[in-house]
């Protein structure tokens, strides 16, 4: 599993390395709180994801190019638990090469609806992960991962269980 220089909800450095330790995990990597279909996704990640994996010794880590403040506003609107990190600049999503970013014309509609994305992304820029469930063993390995090129659909908590199940015993 790639690493970089991320921030934690009060903008302090870090790294995934640092976060994990040795333990294996579930990473999630949406595009910001701003984002209702993400918002979605981590409130069931949240309510089904969570004890499964608590009761597996497995944490849960989501990523997104936000700012500090925005991931602490997700963390503590959204009430998670689990570990919430800001990737500025996109690091470790565009080493897995799962970056997209808005047309135009999707751009154009979102300034119109008031969401300047380079006000959110901690780096100014408007580059986004695509949707991603990645499961990593305790060596830090990727032993599974789902991509949605399709910002409107997610991995769901049962897929991740059974990969969990799959892949780390």
């Amino acid at each position: 599993m790639p690493d970089g220089d991320l921030l934690d909800v009060a903008g302090q450095p870090t790294t995934l390395a640092a976060t994990l330790g040795s333990s294996p995990a579930a990473i999630v990597f949406y595009r910001g709180g701003w984002c209702p279909y993400c918002n979605i996704a981590l409130r069931a990640y949240q309510a089904r994801l969570v004890p499964a994996l608590a009761e597996r010794g497995i944490p849960l880590v989501a990523i997104s190019p936000q700012t500090p403040d925005g991931s602490l506003s997700t963390r503590e609107s959204k009430e998670l638990t689990f570990t919430v990190l800001s990737d500025p600049g996109n690091q470790i999503a565009g080493q897995l090469g799962i970056l997209t970013a808005p047309s135009d014309g999707a751009r154009a509609a979102q300034l119109q609806l008031g969401l300047d994305l380079t006000k959110v992304n901690a780096d100014g820029t408007t580059t986004l992960p695509m949707p991603t469930v990645i499961i990593v063993d305790s060596s830090g390995v990727i032993r599974w991962i789902d991509v949605h090129a399709d910002y409107t659909t997610r991995t769901e908590p049962d897929q991740v269980l059974q990969a969990v199940a799959q892949t780390l015993g």
